[in-house]
């Protein structure tokens, strides 16, 4: 390695604070570039009753397929197409009921622009992105939304990183706002994300996480020194007692030990009745985890019952049961 390379060598850390100070402005400099455009295309987009279908060529398609995920992944139905493609029977998916998000920094890229006279053909519309209003994909297009940068963070000015950072903040743009249209909740999110931990909180029910076998149920007249021997087999940190095989009421360890230091010596003359809490919590076997978790923080408890309609005892789940 010689002196330069030594000394450039030096200056990583630099480096990388330079290029996200420049995409960060980059960021920043989209705010003033809002205009009614960006209204009108989150209009149509939300008015759609086709598919948003996304294209782009090079770095720019690579930022379209990202841009295509997050749009269906929050509701709106988008797949990215790659316009070489289009040339060889991809153009088949695509309706007039569609529209279509086309990217290119120069708005001049030949391969996409070759697409163009397929779509105006079709009636197709198009929500051009780019960052030359004058290009000929922004003159074409039924609404251009304006992604300028004063310059790339690449140090020769050439290598897309700060338009393609622009471009890709302004498809989140775009996705967020029609979340916010939609008013898109939680349990949207998770019934187009299965597989990940929100979805899996949010479609879990109590009847998939509740323990079902050797609860430990406890009659109200049962004495309380026996009564502790059912809790500490039962590892839940609790007993339930049943009448007429519905829940009435329910002890917890908690609940054992104030016994015992208000009661002391008489505490074993005690029975179940004296100490429990009638009423208890109690969930459907449907009721989602998340719920079942808002439950717990709300009344600050560990545990809930789960009963059907007529109160009879199902199963309990507690707060590990609820870690998915």
């Amino acid at each position: 390695m010689n002196t330069l390379e030594t000394e450039r060598m030096s200056h990583l850390r630099d480096y990388a604070i330079q290029c996200l100070k420049d995409e960060a402005e980059a960021l920043l400099d989209l705010i003033p570039q809002l205009d009614d455009n960006f209204d009108k295309a989150v209009k149509m987009m939300y008015e759609c009753k086709g598919k948003i279908i996304v294209t782009g060529v090079g770095k720019s398609g690579n930022i379209g397929a990202k841009i295509a995920g997050t749009l269906a992944s929050t509701g709106t139905p988008s797949f990215f197409v790659n316009p070489l493609d289009v040339f060889h029977g991809d153009l088949g998916v695509m309706t007039s009921e569609d529209i279509v998000l086309a990217l290119s920094n120069s708005g001049q890229t030949d391969e996409l622009l070759r697409f163009i006279p397929m779509l105006l053909h079709m009636n197709v519309p198009i929500i051009a992105m780019s960052g030359n209003e004058n290009s000929l994909l922004a003159k074409y297009s039924t609404i251009h939304i304006k992604v300028w940068v004063k310059k790339e963070a690449c140090p020769l000015n050439l290598a897309p990183t700060s338009s393609t950072t622009a471009a890709l903040a302004m498809g989140d743009a775009l996705s967020i706002a029609l979340m916010e249209i939609r008013d898109f909740k939680p349990k949207d999110f998770a019934q187009f994300h299965p597989g990940g931990e929100l979805g899996k909180r949010l479609l879990t029910t109590a009847e998939d996480v509740m323990r079902t076998e050797e609860l430990p149920i406890i009659p109200k007249d049962m004495h309380l020194g026996e009564a502790i021997i059912h809790v500490s087999k039962g590892k839940l940190g609790l007993g339930v007692s049943l009448e007429d095989n519905k829940v009435i009421g329910i002890i917890t360890d908690g609940d054992i030990r104030r016994a015992m230091e208000k009661w002391q010596a008489q505490f074993f003359d005690k029975t179940v009745s004296d100490i429990m809490t009638e009423n208890p919590k109690t969930v459907l076997p449907s009721t989602k985890v998340t719920e079942i978790q808002h439950i717990m923080h709300k009344y600050k408890i560990h545990t809930v019952l789960v009963v059907d309609n007529d109160r009879h005892l199902l199963g309990v789940v507690d707060h590990y049961s609820c870690m998915l």
